[in-house]
Parts: structure tokens; sequence; C-alpha cells
């Protein structure tokens, strides 16, 4: 009697577990490698931060001191700021210290540098987000118009206004709207700032102006990018195919092309990132809002040069997390399926 030995086959639940970590992998590799990226960075642009503030000769003890001081009470002085330490020793305590939350002292007022950022942190995080959030709803906004409408009017009114946008820069378009709304359409406030847990209404409406100039660039940028991509996605197949099973226009566009027209408007966003962050700190001067640019320019004028590494490793912490979060989001709308079902 011959015995027949068939192979079995593997359960459903070992199959499926073996797609998912097949499915983990690549996601997984993207966050490290970002990561990896993004922590190198960071490394990166605090060493030059703090090398470029040893390398100003600021002397505080012989400021702090005045002039009828002797170089040994400065040589004195200069040992309780640990300033007659080695560079690496100093900058190794320095960021250390960063990682747990302490930035060091203000050699001029003795306030510890995280207690005066975290009041002003609020202020410039608010502008940059707001900036981030308009440029993504006029660049968005204004790419989908132009490409549904291409060669129409629509299509020629915001190439006119994305052009001119991108050629504004944030300061001259901060000043242009204090000038319009200040005197012409005094609708929102032009300088000063409310927190949000004093009045949620008055914080929204002092952020408008300086986001809208911070925005304009990049909004611009935005909507030029996602306007090309996606004129030449509504022309690929699965898009023909999906107007040939009858889906409508909005389901079209918005479902099916932007997904995978808004990858590269997003890369675009993410080399805006240090534009905003940094534009923030310059905007909030011109507006009169007190955040890091306030406190960053008080500290250079005064030579306090901890608090200005502090406000700048601040900024960096910003740039780098921001483009972190941007790189996910795009690796992870990258992997969208081209599906006209």
């Amino acid at each position: 009697m011959t015995t027949t030995v068939t192979a079995e086959a593997p359960f459903a639940p070992e199959i499926e577990d073996v797609l998912s970590v097949r499915r983990v992998r690549p996601a997984l590799r993207t966050v490290l490698v970002t990561l990896g990226t993004a922590i190198t960075v960071f490394v990166l642009a605090t060493f030059a931060t703090f090398a470029l503030g040893a390398a100003s000769g600021s002397n505080p003890a012989a400021v702090a001191l005045g002039e009828v001081a002797t170089q040994a009470d400065i040589d004195r002085l200069n040992h309780v700021f640990g300033l007659d330490r080695p560079f690496l020793v100093r900058y190794l305590d320095w960021i250390s210290g960063a990682v747990t939350g302490d930035l060091g002292a203000s050699w001029f007022t003795t306030i510890p540098v995280a207690d005066s950022i975290a009041q002003a942190f609020p202020v410039s995080l608010s502008i940059a987000c707001g900036a981030i959030l308009l440029a993504l709803l006029f660049g968005f906004a204004g790419g989908i118009l132009a490409a549904v409408s291409r060669g129409g009017i629509v299509d020629r009114a915001v190439t006119l206004l994305t052009t001119v946008s991108a050629t504004v820069p944030a300061f001259v378009a901060a000043i242009a709207l204090i000038l319009l709304f200040a005197y012409a359409i005094p609708i929102f406030p032009v300088a000063g700032y409310v927190p949000p847990e004093k009045d949620l209404g008055g914080w929204m409406l002092c952020l408008v102006l300086p986001s809208v100039a911070l925005s304009l660039d990049a909004g611009a940028d935005i909507a030029r990018q996602l306007r090309t991509t996606l004129v030449g996605t509504l022309q690929e197949n699965y898009i023909i195919g999906a107007r040939v099973h009858g889906l409508g226009p909005g389901r079209i566009v918005l479902r099916h092309a932007l997904p995978i027209a808004s990858t590269p408007a997003l890369s675009v966003l993410g080399v805006h990132a240090p534009r905003l962050v940094g534009g923030a700190v310059i905007t909030e001067v011109i507006f009169g809002m007190p955040g890091l640019g306030q406190l960053a320019n008080r500290a250079a004028l005064q030579g306090d040069v901890p608090v200005v590494q502090g406000v700048l490793l601040i900024t960096i912490a910003m740039v780098v997390i921001i483009g972190v979060i941007i790189n996910l989001i795009i690796a992870r709308t990258g992997g969208t399926d081209r599906s006209a079902a």
C-alpha cells in the first residue's frame, strides 16, 4: 500500500503575520534613518552654535565687574562661569545639561535660561505653527484650483499671486500688513501678544498678521509645486481609468490624484521649515511680540552668550522636529497605492 504525503498549507494567521512583518520593516527602517539623520544634524548644529559662542570673544566677567576690576577678579569670575575650562568639556557639559532641560543661567541677570525660554517659546511656536498651517492651506487650495482649471482664468490668477508672493520678503509683508490694518482696515491687532489661556479669541487674532506675513513665500512655492505635479498626475492612466468607471471629479482629485501629487509639495514645505522657524523669530520683533526673537535680540546686545545659545538650541530643535514629522508624512504618503477602484 502506497502512502501519499501531502504538505500542509500554512495557516492563514501565519501568512498574515509574515505579511505584517514585511509591511512593518520598511516603515521601521524609514523611522530609524530619519531619527538618525535628525540626531546627527542636531549634534552638528549645536556644536557649531556653541563654537560660535565660544569664539565670540565676549568676556562677561569684565563687563559685569566694570573697568575697576583687577585681572584676578576677572579670572575668579571666569572660573565661576566655567570659562576657564577646555572647549570640549564645556560643550559636553552644556549639551548634556540641555538634554535634561538645564541650559545654564544668564551671565547678567542670573535667571535660568530655561525659564526665560519657557516664557518666550509659546509665542514663537504659535507663529511658526500658524504660518505652517496657512502655508499648507493657501498652497494646497491654490495648487488644486490652478491644476483643475489649467489654462483658465483661475489658473492664471493663482500663478500671478504666487509669483508676487514668492518675491516679497516676510519682513516687507509684515510692514505692509501693519500699515494696512493699522490705518485702512483696523480689524486685527498689529502689535502685542495675548496668551491663549487668557483669551483664546484674542490669541488667534494676534497671530493672524504675523502668520500671514510669514506664510506667503512657502505657500506660493507649495501651490506652484502642487499645481505642476497634480497636472501631470491627472493625466496618468489610472486617473483616466477612474473617469471611465464614472467616478466624480472631486473624488478623483482628492482621493486618487492628490495623495500622489502632494509628496513633492510636502518636500517643499520641508525646505521652507528652517525659514518659517527662523522667520518667526524675526517677524515677532516687527510685531512687538515677546518671543524668542525679542529674547535673543536683548541677549545679543548685552553679550549674554548663554541666552543666545539657548535660543539657537531651541530653534534648531524646532527645525529638526518639523523636518522629522514632514519626512515621516512624505514616507507615508509616498506609499499610497495608485488605484482607480
